[in-house]
């Protein structure tokens, strides 16, 4: 039974000053939830404390060790998509729930996907690159490979048919793209805007058909390298490969070899196995490469979605209702 006083325990602490929570949020959900105690911490020194009598937690990740002292907690909410880093043995075979904020990230990364694909669709990159050099290149472009091209009419693969995958595949849709896609249950119903669902067996398939592919496909063992040189191989010779989800899913020195020998027409990367991505990484210098610095999710609205999502969710959990965007801590996502 849940009931006052019980202890939510926000810690979040990150080198980027986004990813943390403002200052505002803990006052106000103790203005909207005046039953209930708000603990912020803004380190994670001495958080095992303070675990001992949480109840919830809305962090990141959390230690084995950690999860050992928290005797009292029955739910974490992760301000992440992706919560990979949560999923050891003890806290998947805990009665713990776990929720995530695929739902608050989905519209806008969206919307960075399509903005990658406009941009390579239309050569912009290219077009940067001659302007830092004084270059009238509008010859230069057109015979270049590939040529700038419209969107109406190109499929799209989409690897994955989450939160993310459902948004990009509407904006493509009202673009005039044919979208098509991979999930893991085909079976599920279609949504109108998508001409044609597949099933992981069938990656293939959707790699030859598409003129973009977009990855939204959570980090499993079963998604880490999906996309190989073998993979990259289905591609066609002017498509395009699009990365929003996790780095790891990438082949990064097979993407690199089929840029540089233009066997691919191109990528856009959000998103790498390891971040920052370091200086001296040769994707930085591939002409084809689109790079932005895991950007996608980036907005000054970002932590009012957040307080949405977290205040909406705690009404549910003191009201013993379903939680949104509730983990299947079974698949990993």
């Amino acid at each position: 039974m849940v009931g006052s006083g019980m202890k939510v325990l926000i810690v979040l602490h990150h080198r980027f000053e986004l990813w943390n929570a403002p200052a505002w949020l803990p006052e106000r959900l103790r203005h909207d939830f005046p039953q209930l105690e708000i603990t912020h911490l803004t380190r994670y020194e001495g958080i095992e404390e303070h675990l001992r009598d949480a109840e919830i937690a809305i962090t990141w990740s959390l230690r084995p060790e950690q999860l050992q002292q928290a005797k009292c907690l029955r739910w974490i909410h992760s301000p992440a998509a992706a919560v990979h880093q949560l999923m050891f043995p003890e806290l998947v075979n805990s009665d713990i729930v776990i929720t995530n904020s695929r739902e608050v990230h989905g519209p806008v990364v969206a919307e960075h996907v399509i903005a990658q694909i406009f941009a390579l669709a239309k050569a912009i990159p290219a077009a940067v690159r001659f302007q830092q050099k004084h270059i009238w290149a509008q010859e230069l472009m057109w015979r270049g490979r590939p040529r700038p091209r419209e969107l109406a009419g190109a499929t799209l693969g989409l690897v994955g048919l989450g939160s993310i995958g459902r948004e990009v595949a509407q904006r493509a849709s009202t673009l005039g793209m044919r979208v098509i896609a991979v999930r893991e249950h085909p079976e599920k119903a279609k949504p109108d805007y998508v001409s044609e669902v597949l099933s992981p067996f069938q990656l293939d398939d959707l790699l030859t058909q598409s003129d973009y592919i977009a990855l939204a496909a959570p980090l499993t063992s079963e998604t880490r390298n999906l996309i190989s040189a073998q993979r990259l191989s289905r591609m066609k010779p002017d498509a395009c490969l699009i990365n929003v989800s996790r780095g790891p899913l990438v082949d990064h020195i097979a993407l690199a070899d089929a840029l540089r020998n233009h066997r691919i027409g191109g990528a856009a990367l959000d998103v790498f196995p390891r971040e920052p991505l370091e200086p001296d990484s040769p994707l930085w210098d591939i002409d084809d490469l689109l790079i932005t610095p895991h950007t996608a999710a980036l907005t000054e609205k970002l932590w009012e979605r957040h307080y949405s999502l977290i205040r909406e969710n705690l009404r549910r959990y003191l009201g013993q209702e379903p939680l949104l965007a509730a983990v299947d801590k079974t698949k990993g996502y």
